[in-house]
């Protein structure tokens, strides 16, 4: 799952995804399976949204590939639950990855030479990590 818009000047997951998108993902990332009712009073606990809005949100986090869904019973008593595709920790690691990887192909070595910087003004013991995974790369390219 490719999130296409990356919003740079947002935090965290609003950085992928829209504040309800997030929210919603957030509760499935600790629950088992939810139906758009079930989802609908989660969410209404915090704040009223429509059920309208929230079956729209939850089936284009669907059509997004975040969430599966399967639906059991006919007419009446048809009822549809949705689960997350993934893990946070997943999802997060992929579209970090996305991100970076884009970066890294537009621009290079200007993308290394601030993702160094940006390691030592925010978190000096990340250039340890660094040269770690850069020795584990070396040594499989020597292979």
């Amino acid at each position: 799952m490719k999130i296409n818009k990356y919003m740079f000047q947002e935090e965290g997951l609003h950085r992928f995804l829209g504040t309800l998108e997030a929210r919603i993902m957030e509760v499935f990332w600790v629950s088992e399976e939810l139906s758009i009712k079930q989802m609908h009073h989660k969410l209404n606990e915090e704040s009223p949204y429509s059920i309208n809005t929230i079956m729209t949100v939850m089936n284009r986090l669907y059509d997004k590939g975040l969430l599966h869904r399967h639906t059991e019973g006919k007419g009446r008593t048809k009822l549809t639950h949705f689960r997350a595709a993934s893990t946070k920790e997943q999802f997060l690691a992929e579209q970090t990855k996305n991100v970076t990887r884009g970066l890294i192909e537009d621009f290079g070595g200007l993308m290394v030479t601030h993702i160094v910087d940006a390691i030592d003004e925010t978190d000096p013991h990340l250039i340890q990590t660094l040269e770690i995974k850069l020795q584990e790369l070396k040594k499989r390219k020597n292979k």
